[in-house]
Formats: structure tokens, sequence, C-alpha cells
């Protein structure tokens, strides 16, 4: 399968900030855009192998369900970080613009856009994101193939913590509904439910569709770039951010995720641990900070 990734990668250099592009810490930007390529390339990449004892060599594994990896990294100006970091040549594309660094979310649509006829799959993810799991597109496949190509499953975003009363936290939970109900009807199908490998998963049609990426096969890029608000830079859902990797697709598709109970089915990486939870008077109080 020929897959076409696309991720924006912002670094503004200065301190504060609501989201981890406005922070001064560039070894954490660093690390992380790293992570999410790396992680990439050794989960779908190609070729991998097995070691065969007996004849003392290597032999092609994983030859079912193999993929082509494109990962193209979207920047503006000179506020990025690619110079300084240390990944083997090849491993990416660099796409410069002189976007509004707010809207280089929309550059990358605009990349997926050009690759349809030549790839299968099509992604957006944002550069802190890590996708360690290698029946991720397994997963999706099955998905459209059962629930129709009118539907996107998006995966439940978590972050790691061994300090935390919780080992993983899910970080993405519920909005109010009128955040996002001018873009979808979250009554319309609301809940689905399958036997997978003998147990029942339900999806649903969460108020919060956002998970800071997206994955399209071909036929749904197609529909999507026909519609007429594609890169029309409708960005009124929370911020500019949050709307490139969100708006278009719910505004095209049913979108469910993996419900509570069974919300790793299918799930994405944090690198940047933002939230903290700590006990408090008998309760649990959550922080948000920057990277």
């Amino acid at each position: 399968m020929r897959i076409l990734i696309a991720i924006p990668h912002f670094f503004g250099g200065a301190s504060g900030g609501g989201h981890g592009s406005l922070t001064g810490r560039s070894g954490v930007r660093r690390n992380a855009l790293e992570a999410c390529i790396r992680v990439l390339h050794y989960t779908f990449g190609t070729p991998q192998a097995m070691l065969d004892g007996r004849e003392r060599r290597a032999i092609p594994a994983n030859t079912e369900g193999s993929h082509t990896l494109d990962i193209v990294v979207c920047t503006t100006g000179e506020q990025h970080l690619l110079g300084s970091i240390e990944l083997p040549e090849g491993l990416y594309r660099h796409h410069p613009t002189n976007a509004d660094p707010k809207m280089l979310g929309f550059e990358c649509h605009a990349v997926l856009r050009d690759g349809l006829g030549s790839y299968d799959y099509f992604g957006f993810l944002e550069d802190d994101l890590i996708v360690p799991d290698p029946t991720y597109f397994t997963k999706l496949i099955w998905f459209t193939g059962w629930a129709g190509d009118d539907c996107v499953l998006q995966p439940n975003r978590y972050e790691l913590s061994l300090a935390s009363p919780f080992r993983k936290l899910y970080i993405d939970g519920s909005l109010p509904k009128d955040w996002s109900a001018p873009y979808q009807d979250v009554d319309d199908r609301p809940a689905l439910t399958a036997q997978v490998m003998g147990h029942p998963v339900r999806f649903q049609r969460p108020h919060n569709p956002h998970a800071g990426c997206f994955f399209l096969n071909a036929q749904q890029m197609a529909h999507w770039a026909a519609q007429r608000w594609f890169l029309d830079g409708d960005v009124r859902f929370v911020s500019p951010l949050e709307s490139a990797a969100t708006i278009g697709v719910m505004r095209t598709f049913r979108v469910y995720k993996p419900a509570v109970e069974n919300a790793s089915f299918l799930e994405i990486q944090h690198a940047d641990n933002r939230y903290q939870i700590t006990a408090r008077d008998g309760g649990m109080v959550v922080q948000r900070h920057s990277a």
C-alpha cells in the first residue's frame, strides 16, 4: 500500500503559549518531531526482516501488507527545526512555504490533494504524534469496509506517565456539543457496534472528534478535495491548529472514535505530556501546561 503523510511543523521560539510550537524548548520539539518520523518508518516502512538462526541470515518479514511510505514536512519561512534534527537522509521530504504559521495545516491539505492518483492512503499528522501500532491501517481498512467510506474512524490520543495516578491518559475528552454542532450531527448514526476477533467493540460519534490527525483512503480524499469547503481556511473549531486537523473531515464524513470502554482499539500517542493529574481534597485536579 502506498501512503502519503503530511506533517505541519512550526517552531516559533517564543516562551509560553498554549501549543508546543510556541514554546522556547527547542529540544523538546526537535525530539518530538524526530520520534514522529522515526516511528512511522519503524512501524510502516520497509524493508523489515527476521533473523534466521539456522541459516545465519535475515529473511524478509511482514511482506503481507507491506507499505511504501512518503512523508512530507511542511514548514513556513525559517521557523522550523529541520536543520537540527538527526535523521538519515531520505526519510522525509521538506515542503517549504511562506504561509501564515497558523494556516500551515491547510498547506498540508494541498500536499495531500496533489498526491491523488499516486497513493492509497493519505494522512495528516501533527508533529508531536507517534503511531506505534503496525495494524493501524489494517483497522482503518476494516472499518471503512464495514461502516462505509462515508465514515471515518479517528484514534483516541493519549499521554503516558509513571508519575501520574493514571499510567495512560486519553486527552481528547468530550467538549460542549455546540463547539462542533455547526459541522456535524452526532445524533446521525450516533453509535456502531461490531464483533472484532470475538469481542464487541463500540464506536461513537464524539462531540470532540479532534485527534491531531486524520487518515483517509483514496476515495475519501478525492471526495473531500471535491467539496466547496476544501482549503476554505475555516478556523472556527477551537483554534487554527485544531481546525486544520478536524473541521474538513468532520464536515465531510461521519466521524467516529472507539468508545471509552474500548478506547485502545485505535489510539495514537502524544509525545509531549501536557496534562498533569494530582490528588487534591479527596478528588483529582487536572492541569494543562505547554511542552
